[in-house]
């Protein structure tokens, strides 16, 4: 089932954990998705996965969402959906254009990072502008929550000592 967050009236369906482990992000939005009804029905059971997808603009300057994986619905019939199409994302032209220049700088790109419900009404997908990290930086990013984690539990140890 899909986990509710209490605070932001936020419940969320699909959480794409490895892109902040693959990915330096710069700039995050929040984009409206345009979804057939067994879409939805889908996304209420809790059923989605982000793990191949991305980002792309077409040549009309409209950004679509690729490779997001929605199951069928169980219960649909002929009006079942693909489980892998292209689902159009809206935003405002000024944001639309904001990562369209950014996007054209070489390295960057847009990776979907959530996908939610907010308020039980709307389905709503975090996106970033993003770039890809090397192995490198990423050993780096694992070191340093590492060092973190032990020093919280260096802290906790001294605190029940103390």
């Amino acid at each position: 089932m899909a986990k509710k967050n209490a605070d932001d009236g936020r419940r969320m369906v699909a959480n794409n954990k490895k892109a902040r482990h693959d990915y330096a992000i710069f700039d995050t939005y929040e984009a409206g998705l345009v979804l057939m009804g067994t879409e939805v029905k889908s996304l209420r059971m809790g059923r989605a996965s982000l793990v191949d997808a991305f980002c792309q603009f077409d040549n009309r300057g409209e950004l679509w969402l690729e490779h997001a994986h929605i199951p069928e619905y169980l219960q649909g019939s002929w009006t079942n959906h693909s489980a892998r199409r292209r689902r159009k994302l809206l935003l405002h032209r000024t944001e639309l254009e904001k990562i369209a220049a950014k996007t054209r700088e070489a390295g960057y790109t847009i990776i979907p990072l959530a996908l939610y419900f907010v308020d039980g009404k709307r389905v709503k997908v975090e996106i970033a502008v993003a770039r890809g990290k090397r192995e490198f930086d990423k050993r780096q990013t694992l070191r340093e929550k590492q060092d973190n984690r032990e020093a919280q539990r260096a802290m906790r140890y001294r605190n029940m000592r103390g």
